[in-house]
């Protein structure tokens, strides 16, 4: 069974005698910041005028199609 803590000969920059050369170790934190892609623009809120205009168009056909039956019977 091996020990957690290997022995002072095999540990990454024994050999320095002020401690561990740079590269040896991975850095304490990224170098990068910000964000990697710009922000999609937030969503509009309520109804787009082309979107109830048809809307209302179909609502308009509908009541006169049902009216059109209505007369035929």
């Amino acid at each position: 069974m091996t020990t957690p803590d290997p022995g002072p000969r095999r540990m990454p920059g024994a050999d320095a005698p002020r401690g561990v050369p740079p590269g040896e170790t991975p850095p304490g934190e990224g170098g990068t910041y910000g964000i990697s892609h710009p922000e999609p623009p937030a969503p509009r809120k309520g109804w787009g005028s082309m979107s109830l205009a048809l809307i209302l168009v179909l609502a308009a056909l509908i009541v006169i199609g049902l009216v059109g039956m209505a007369v035929v019977l």
